[in-house]
């Protein structure tokens, strides 16, 4: 009996140990995209205004503080936990204007047929509720996009990621201090 609660404590205080935990979100350590485990990189609080909208996660192989080197890895998640409900509007064009802002008119344009299957794939997910995960994979040349587990829609081609990931982590990120929590810093 002993032993197993010794046992319990150990599981208990390793799971504790496991996890991180930004804004009251526990975010975990690791993540599966891809059929490879990431690491978590990094997390931050992404803030509007006076309003904490989400916690920001980043995935990768290896830990870097490096933005090219992450836009460099293989499988890649950015995850979103909600820190408030947000319509799928909102998220749309917050995702368009972080794609603008770090890209150029001809890299808008090529990514133009992937950023309108993401405005629909975001579009069904309706409203995103606090408490909610979105999660953003980069794996086999497409990105996947995950609701609370569930895979919501994928759309090929590593350019669009590419693009997409700067949205958070390119020369005009969404939130500089996100960004800079997401690396690691």
């Amino acid at each position: 009996m002993h032993t197993l609660v010794i046992a319990s404590f150990a599981v208990l205080v390793t799971t504790a140990v496991a996890a991180a935990e930004v804004a009251g979100v526990k975010i975990e350590e690791k993540a599966s995209v891809g059929g490879q485990e990431l690491v978590l990189n990094g997390a931050g609080i992404r803030t509007r205004a006076i309003f904490k909208v989400y916690v920001g996660s980043l995935y990768l192989p290896a830990k870097t503080a490096s933005s090219l080197n992450a836009l460099a890895a293989g499988p890649r998640r950015i995850q979103l936990n909600l820190l408030r409900t947000l319509s799928a509007d909102q998220l749309v064009d917050a995702l368009v204007h972080g794609l603008k802002a770090n890209a150029t008119p001809q890299e808008i344009e090529a990514v133009k047929a992937q950023t309108a299957e993401l405005a629909s794939i975001m579009k069904t997910l309706g409203e995103v509720k606090e408490k909610d995960v979105v999660t953003i994979d980069f794996a086999d040349g497409a990105t996947k996009i995950g609701l609370n587990g569930a895979s919501k829609g994928v759309i090929a081609g590593e350019a669009f990621n590419r693009a997409l990931t700067k949205v958070w982590l390119g020369e005009n990120p969404v939130q500089a201090d996100l960004k800079k929590a997401m690396l690691g810093n």
